[in-house]
């Protein structure tokens, strides 16, 4: 790749004076999520080298957008800018100084990941001062079987791998849609639980904003306090509070959504205004549809992509890494589109509900189709399963693995090594000699685009192996798990303490004090026009 393009630079005052203004303006993070995790601008997206061809365009959906791409000197920042002029994005610089030059002209500096969102819980919090209960407090009221009820806010494949016990999966943006129906008695207390905090605070307000007469409450810290307070998690549960709707109920949480849509100021827009503004191609416009993953399936409006209020609220960064672009979300009831704006709105997002839908809008059934600006991966050699079977029988074939490092631990080719396409160089020095390569991952695109890449850096034949890991578990031939062939450090997944089950104490300590702090550096950083109503 061609990297001698030169590149204009954008200071941290520049930048600064964008978010400030609501100007559109992508600030993006190339490095792996390890690296990102470990310090970066509040709103900087993480968008790495490795994947840009297959991310950029679904996040970046406009050539036009002002992108500012940065790393920490570690040389991925300018290659990234070529490699966005390549894909046709044609407002790319790169920020003065990079990582270090934002530290030194006074910037504040993040660590952790969804950092604007859980900034932004903590100041609900702070503003609104949302009810919370401990752990200690919740399981006495659950000891005595109180009248009480406990939702959990998170997706439902976290619920599954641990909830508190009898607890319901009631994803975030269907509390306010679902709470009258699984607490029909006001007189019932409803607890809200995450995994920390953000998403027990969101949930829990949103109820108190939409005014359910219940007495409502967070639970304080989450699954993270209640393991810190000793008390034994539920695995596998499946309680969802899904299902058939009462009309009636609907339309009193709709009312109540749309009131508080209309207090955060949320614009209101038409199906055929979206996808017009969607056209123009002068703003960055993203369409959401917020209901379920399966709602979504069955049938939407085209055009949309699938975001989970809860989730779209909970990673503003993934789902809308261009700050001052347009939002726009639609649901086919009145409240989940309406309370997911709402909280955007108070984001400092300009968001828009599409009203007026009618059920043959949602005619579109299936995944979404791919971006508008889909990079078109490079034609190559391509080696069938049975194959790349064979030719392991004999040494000279060395196999290359550039999924995420937890799916080549989960299962991969018998011998394959772990490979980071950004860390390429650094990984040929440390692999056995071969006459050949082959290239795999999750799927084949990624590896598609690495070949070429392979090719000129070795000097060796590459062959990319058709439909990726997953067709050779198709095929029936046998795979390897754990991860005994790092040629690259696994820094591509930062692990979230509120991840699974078998985190330490002192991880977990130190992630809700880390949490807690983020409205202090809020207030130092100034930047981010939060407002809560």
């Amino acid at each position: 790749m061609n990297v001698s393009k030169e590149f204009r630079t954008r200071s941290f005052q520049d930048v600064c004076h964008a978010l400030l203004d609501r100007g559109e303006i992508a600030l993006v993070d190339v490095r792996e999520e390890q690296p990102h995790a470990r310090s970066h601008p509040l709103f900087a997206a993480n968008l790495p080298l490795s994947r840009l061809e297959l991310e950029a365009p679904l996040r970046l959906p406009r050539l036009g957008v002002p992108i500012v791409v940065f790393d920490a000197g570690e040389g991925l920042a300018r290659r990234a800018a070529s490699r966005f002029a390549e894909l046709g994005y044609t407002n790319v610089a790169l920020l003065e100084g990079g990582l270090h030059g934002w530290r030194e002209a006074g910037g504040e500096l993040f660590s952790g990941v969804n950092v604007p969102s859980k900034a932004f819980g903590e100041l609900v919090e702070s503003v609104r001062h949302t009810p919370s209960l401990s752990a200690q407090e919740v399981q006495a009221l659950l000891d005595h079987e109180a009248n009480v009820v406990v939702l959990d806010a998170r997706r439902f494949d976290e619920f599954q791998a641990m909830n508190i016990p009898g607890s319901i999966s009631v994803p975030g943006a269907e509390l306010v849609l679902r709470a009258r129906q699984l607490a029909p008695d006001p007189a019932t207390r409803i607890i809200v639980n995450c995994a920390g905090r953000t998403r027990s605070i969101i949930g829990a307000q949103s109820l108190i904003n939409a005014g359910v007469p219940n007495p409502v409450a967070a639970l304080r810290n989450g699954t993270m306090g209640w393991t810190l307070a000793g008390q034994p998690l539920a695995h596998g549960s499946s309680r969802r509070g899904g299902g058939p709707l009462d009309d009636t109920l609907r339309l009193v949480a709709a009312e109540a959504a749309r009131a508080l849509a209309d207090r955060a100021r949320v614009g209101r827009t038409s199906r055929d205004e979206a996808r017009r503004w969607a056209g123009e191609e002068v703003r960055t416009v993203y369409r959401f549809d917020v209901r379920s993953p399966d709602e979504y399936e069955a049938g939407h409006v085209p055009g949309f992509r699938s975001a989970p209020g809860g989730q779209l609220v909970q990673e503003t960064d993934v789902f809308v890494p261009v700050r001052g672009a347009r939002v726009i979300v639609a649901d086919n009831d009145g409240v989940r589109a309406n309370m997911t704006a709402s909280w955007l709105a108070q984001m400092n997002l300009e968001v828009f509900v599409v009203d007026g839908l009618t059920p043959a809008d949602f005619a579109e059934k299936g995944a979404a189709p791919p971006p508008r600006y889909a990079a078109t991966p490079p034609e190559v050699d391509e080696i069938e399963p049975a194959e790349l079977a064979a030719l392991l029988q004999a040494p000279g074939t060395v196999v290359l693995d550039f999924a995420s490092s937890t799916s080549y631990l989960k299962r991969h080719v018998p011998g394959a090594w772990f490979v980071i396409r950004s860390q390429l160089d650094a990984a040929l020095r440390t692999l056995p000699d071969a006459k050949r390569y082959v290239v795999t991952g999750c799927g084949a695109i990624l590896a598609r685009f690495v070949a070429p890449e392979l090719a000129a850096a070795s000097g060796r034949p590459v062959q990319v192996l058709r439909g990726g890991t997953r067709a050779w578990i198709d095929a029936g031939l046998p795979v390897e798990a754990g991860g005994t062939r790092f040629a690259s450090p696994r820094i591509d997944r930062y692990q979230r303490p509120y991840e699974g089950t078998d985190n330490a104490r002192e991880a977990i300590s130190a992630y809700l004090e880390w949490e807690q702090g983020l409205l202090a550096q809020l207030a130092r950083d100034g930047t981010h026009g939060f407002r809560v109503i």
